[in-house]
């Protein structure tokens, strides 16, 4: 039986892929004996009486009269951790990110002679410039006694951070292959925004923000349009550039052909996933900031779609160039176009990287897998 120390700032019912990963694995490496520290939050109390581990709940709220205004967070954090590991005997403490929770981890170790594992998932690296919190973070990285990369490119950035290479571990993060898999019911669904059988549907889905790439996939929708190959584009998500996107719609006029739906219930994700015909995100890097892995890859090649994925951070992890999908330069108008139009154009050529994606996701990306790899370590 595992005995772990877990700390989390996100945990279900909060919504995330890191939040989603702490609670499928843990959940599988044991019971009782494994404590997960996380915060509180609306909704937090129906997911702790149906959650096999023992979780406890904090304030975990910034406050903005403390420098810094996160001064409380790692203090509670601290002190509530340190408490526990006072009283249990654990095996380890496993901290999802460096900051906060792997700096108070690493404090906790200390004191109690505890291994420590901390989480990197890429895009939390290279987005905080090189001041305090960037060392801060680096110092957290490096003292541990092992850290979990969610991807080759993670550990690539690790490496360039000084943690030593014989200490980190990749670890792809999974999916759920009860919930997304192919023969889902999606009625309704295309009819609702006047899709027409013969028209090829690509779909989109997470934060509304630059380095997606869903600006990009606009404009080389519209382009595609114009040149009569029968298609829509949806996109699905909540964000900083909603008005922006609004603003490329309406000046390509493809007001009839690219719709943003707003945010979808976890229930109808899958369902839109089965929908599509491509799923599409040519992300790029901005000032940094990076696609790390790229789960909406893997949730969309569980229901048996290919992927068009930009070749910035990560997203070689989870989509195979040629195999599984398309990796284009995000940068390029024509590398999206160009991409688009061969899977939209090649049938046998979609549904083979389809096929492909669903079957090594049920290899390597179950829940079950993931969990069997975080018990190696």
């Amino acid at each position: 039986m595992n005995r772990l120390l877990v700390l989390t700032e996100l945990f279900l019912p909060t919504k995330g892929g890191t939040a989603v990963w702490a609670a499928e694995v843990y959940k599988r490496l044991g019971g009782k004996k494994i404590h997960i520290v996380t915060a509180d939050v609306p909704g937090a109390d129906i997911v702790d009486a149906a959650h096999p581990n023992t979780i406890h709940r904090l304030n975990l709220k910034r406050v903005p009269w403390l420098r810094p205004e996160s001064l409380a967070m790692y203090a509670r954090f601290f002190f509530k951790s340190l408490a526990l590991a006072l009283t249990h005997r654990f095996d380890a403490i496993h901290a999802f990110r460096a900051l906060p929770e792997g700096l108070a981890a690493w404090a906790v170790a200390r004191l109690t002679f505890c291994p420590v594992v901390i989480y990197a998932h890429g895009e939390e690296l290279t987005t905080w410039g090189r001041g305090g919190k960037y060392k801060a973070m680096r110092f957290a990285l490096r003292h541990a006694n092992r850290v979990i990369a969610n991807s080759e490119h993670t550990r690539d950035t690790l490496l360039e951070m000084g943690v030593d290479p014989a200490r980190i571990t990749v670890i792809y993060p999974g999916v759920d292959v009860s919930v997304f898999h192919p023969g889902l019911d999606t009625t309704g669904l295309r009819q609702s925004l006047g899709i027409r059988p013969d028209e090829k549907l690509v779909f989109s889905v997470g934060r509304l923000s630059r380095r997606k790439g869903f600006d990009q996939m606009i404009r080389a929708v519209a382009q595609l349009h114009t040149e009569g190959i029968p298609l829509r584009y949806v996109i699905a998500g909540i964000g900083e550039d909603a008005d922006y996107l609004d603003g490329l719609i309406a000046e390509h006029n493809a007001q009839g052909i690219v719709r943003r739906i707003g945010a979808v219930s976890e229930a109808d994700l899958p369902r839109w996933m089965n929908a599509c015909d491509v799923f599409a995100m040519p992300n790029r890097e901005i000032n940094g900031d990076n696609e790390g892995f790229g789960m909406v890859f893997i949730e969309a090649a569980a229901c048996g779609k290919p992927s068009l994925a930009g070749e910035a951070g990560g997203t070689g992890a989870a989509v195979l160039h040629e195999a599984t999908g398309l990796r284009v330069d995000g940068t390029s108008l024509n590398a999206i176009e160009g991409g688009l139009r061969r899977i939209l154009k090649d049938a046998n050529l979609g549904e083979r990287m389809g096929n492909a994606g669903r079957l090594r996701v049920s290899d390597q990306f179950s829940w079950d897998a993931v969990a069997s790899k975080t018990k190696e370590v």
